[in-house]
């Protein structure tokens, strides 16, 4: 009982360590969600262009998402006329480039952190599309097409197909703050925490269990930390193996990135851990539903190999620069709720959290979350203001 009551107070230290931080994260990612139709984002990732993967990074990053609700957004523009490299950009950007995650890896873990996700993620994006460029087949990608048009249901699918954005027009500050602009930012922000919940609480759970129960010894063992240059070369291929034997994805694996960092595992191989989040198990059987058996595997491939080049290629920049951050000084939080400046910022962003959780429900949320999880046809919403959709009050 100790043991589990130990596990449990440091999952509950993690949390209330990173509370505001997410709530922040997906507040921002809603004020831009609220204002950036659905259709303008279809509109603007027609090809595989540079500037066109550039862009789908900014709109992904500025789209956060759970990496379920990810996969089904990338299928849905894939499906509406999105290419399909733009598609898997704006997917990799969503859960590997947004705020929420560089604030949760500087909390935890420190700020080189951050600026490795943001390093890396470019990165991956670039080693995906040309591994897509050079060996995805025309022959490959429409018979990817035609099972994408069969419309099988993975997972968040009437999340993924909900366009809750503001109809009427105006300027940015004009939408956002008119009264469809706070209902339509109310209910992105409950429906990403309602998509990510599950994993976050998955994740903090298993790192829980992992830092009391798991001793660093086996870990040291297991990430060969006694030689550094084998860590360096092991880490960034054995980081996205574990992720997808983890079943934990999105923001829920950054508590288990702390303890393999303190583990042992090289800095590389932390970053490639975080970016397979769209690699684990169950993702992997969705792609096969989405896309067929051979097109995920081909993804299977181009991500490992994207992650783990993402990995290498922040070990050894990041190292050159000396900017790799003391592994000895790695900590997991335990303080638990104490008087000082993250109990303030928690008790002020949960009271924003509350207040747009009470807009929520007044403005037809609890039918929204029923239809969450629904097949595509079952889950559309409009968007605020326009026909068809519903007015904020």
């Amino acid at each position: 009982m100790s043991a589990v009551l130990h596990a449990l107070s440091l999952t509950g230290s993690m949390a209330w360590e990173i509370t505001w931080a997410l709530v922040l994260g997906f507040g921002l990612s809603a004020v831009v969600q609220a204002v950036v139709r659905r259709s303008t984002v279809v509109a603007a990732l027609g090809d595989d262009r540079p500037r066109t993967l550039a862009l789908a990074a900014g709109l992904g990053a500025a789209s956060s998402s759970c990496s379920y609700a990810a996969v089904a957004l990338a299928r849905s523009l894939f499906r509406k006329g999105a290419d399909f490299t733009a598609a898997m950009a704006f997917e990799i950007a969503s859960t590997n480039l947004v705020v929420e995650l560089g604030i949760v890896l500087a909390l935890l873990m420190g700020w080189q952190f951050t600026a490795a996700e943001f390093v890396g993620g470019p990165v991956m994006i670039v080693v995906l599309a040309v591994l897509l460029r050079a060996f995805l087949t025309p022959a490959l990608l429409r018979a990817a097409r035609a099972q994408a048009d069969r419309g099988l249901a993975g997972s968040m699918e009437g999340h993924a197909a909900m366009d809750m954005s503001v109809r009427r027009g105006g300027s940015f500050l004009r939408r956002l703050c008119s009264p469809e602009g706070v209902t339509a930012t109310a209910h992105v922000f409950v429906m990403e925490w309602a998509a990510i919940l599950r994993d976050l609480v998955a994740g903090l759970l298993v790192a829980g269990a992992i830092a009391a129960w798991v001793p660093d010894a086996f870990w040291r063992s297991f990430f060969v930390a006694g030689h550094p240059l084998a860590a360096k070369l092991w880490g960034p291929l054995i980081g996205p193996l574990v992720a997808m034997a983890s079943f934990v994805c999105s923001l829920g694996n950054v508590p288990l990135a702390v303890v393999l960092w303190k583990g042992g595992i090289s800095f590389g191989g932390v970053v490639a851990f975080v970016f397979a989040d769209l690699l684990i198990l169950p993702i992997l059987g969705i792609y096969r539903k989405y896309y067929g058996t051979r097109m995920a595997l081909f993804l299977l491939g181009a991500f490992y190999v994207a992650s783990a080049v993402a990995g290498y290629v922040v070990e050894f920049v990041f190292g050159g620069l000396g900017l790799v951050p003391d592994q000895a000084r790695a900590r997991i939080p335990q303080e638990g709720v104490t008087l000082n400046y993250t109990t303030w910022l928690n008790v002020a962003f949960l009271a924003l959290a509350a207040a747009l959780l009470v807009r929520f429900f007044r403005t037809g949320g609890r039918e929204m979350l029923r239809t969450m999880g629904g097949a595509p046809a079952g889950g559309h919403h409009e968007g605020h203001g326009g026909p068809g959709g519903r007015r904020g009050r």
